[in-house]
C-alpha cells in the first residue's frame, strides 16, 4: 500500500529513502577517507623531506675529506644522476608486462631510478643558503657550490655523450637494415608476389 501511495504523491518509498541516505553516507566516507590519505600523504612527505635536508647538512661537510674533495663527489654525483635517468627512461619504456607483478616490479624500478635521478640534486640543494631564512640551519656549507658546479657540468656532459652515443648506435641499426633489405630486393626476396610473378 505504501508503494502506490508513494507513486502517486511522487515521493520515494522508504526503501528507496534508506538506499539514497546509505549511498550519501558512504559517499561521505569516501570523501572524507580520500582527503585523509591525502593529508597522511602529504605530512609523510614533508617528513621525509625534512629528515633527509637535516640528513644532508650533516653530512655533506664531511664531504671534503674525500679525495678530490668536492670536485669528485659532484662528478659522481653527476654520473648517478645519467645513470638514474637513463635506467628509468628505459625501464618506463618497457610495454611487454602481462602480469601484474611484472608491471609491478618495472614500477618499482621505475621509482628507484627517478630517486637516482633526482636524489643527486636535491642533496646538493641542501648545501645551498635557502632564501629568506636567517637560521644556521639554512646558511651556505662551504664546497656545496663547486660541487654543484661539477654535479651540473659532469651530468650534462656525459648525458650529451651518451645521448649522441645512443643516436649513432640507432642510425647504425637503421642503416643496417636499409642494407638487409636492399640485398634482399637485389636477389628478388624482397619484392611482392605479384611482382615476382611478372
Amino acid at each position: 500500500m505504501a508503494e502506490p501511495l508513494a507513486e502517486q504523491t511522487g515521493k520515494p518509498a522508504d526503501g528507496e529513502a534508506e538506499d539514497g541516505g546509505r549511498s550519501g553516507v558512504r559517499n561521505g566516507f569516501g570523501v572524507a577517507g580520500v582527503v585523509v590519505f591525502l593529508v597522511a600523504t602529504l605530512a609523510a612527505i614533508l617528513l621525509v623531506m625534512g629528515l633527509s635536508k637535516r640528513l644532508a647538512r650533516e653530512t655533506i661537510p664531511e664531504l671534503a675529506e674525500v679525495p678530490g674533495g668536492f670536485w669528485t663527489v659532484g662528478a659522481a654525483l653527476g654520473l648517478i644522476t645519467v645513470f638514474g635517468a637513463t635506467a628509468g627512461l628505459r625501464a618506463a619504456s618497457l610495454t611487454t608486462a602481462t602480469t601484474r607483478l611484472t608491471r609491478a616490479w618495472h614500477a618499482v624500478l621505475t621509482a628507484v631510478c627517478c630517486a637516482l635521478a633526482f636524489g643527486p640534486f636535491l642533496y646538493l640543494l641542501s648545501g645551498l643558503r635557502s632564501k629568506n631564512c636567517r637560521s644556521s640551519d639554512c646558511a651556505y656549507i662551504p664546497g656545496t657550490g663547486t660541487a654543484f658546479l661539477t654535479y651540473a657540468v659532469s651530468a650534462g656532459l656525459v648525458g650529451w655523450l651518451l645521448y649522441r652515443w645512443n643516436r649513432a648506435r640507432a642510425e647504425e641499426r637503421r642503416a643496417q637494415e636499409r642494407e638487409r633489405v636492399r640485398r634482399l630486393r637485389k636477389k628478388g626476396k624482397g619484392k611482392s608476389r605479384a611482382a615476382r610473378r611478372r
